[in-house]
């Protein structure tokens, strides 16, 4: 079972080439699998694409700076959160200012944060693929 859609890996894979600065720093240290845990770059969820992801605790990270405040984007937002928690996916949403004042720190909490997380449980565990299909989700 493919969990995410042919556009959203589309979009994960242009968005990987174009990463802002704070998920760009915050990608360089996340890469070297602090406190031995795995995190993907720019991961494809149904119709969504969250920043990084844990797939191992089922764990979204996602940097956000000040447009993620303007017009209808907090309710977009919302609207992202509530589906991937309905998925038994954790969201956990960082501002960029807190990336740019120090990634090293940030990585460091995400990784003590997914290193305590106990495993979800195998019966919600969706699987992944890289060929992409179609999860019927919209955002």
């Amino acid at each position: 079972m493919e969990n995410h859609t042919t556009q959203s890996l589309t979009s994960a894979r242009r968005q990987r080439r174009e990463m802002s600065l704070p998920e760009g720093l915050l990608w360089q240290k996340l890469r070297q699998r602090p406190h031995g845990v795995k995190f993907r770059n720019h991961h494809p969820i149904g119709s969504l694409v969250v920043d990084f992801y844990c797939a191992s605790k089922k764990l979204a990270i996602e940097i956000d700076g000040i447009s993620h405040d303007m017009g209808d984007n907090p309710a977009r937002d919302r609207k992202r959160d509530v589906w991937l928690v309905s998925q038994g996916i954790h969201v956990v949403r960082i501002a960029a200012t807190e990336v740019l004042r120090d990634p090293s720190e940030v990585a460091d909490g995400i990784a003590k944060l997914c290193a305590d997380r106990p495993p979800p449980s195998a019966a919600g565990a969706a699987a992944t693929s890289p060929k992409g299909g179609d999860s019927g989700v919209t955002a």
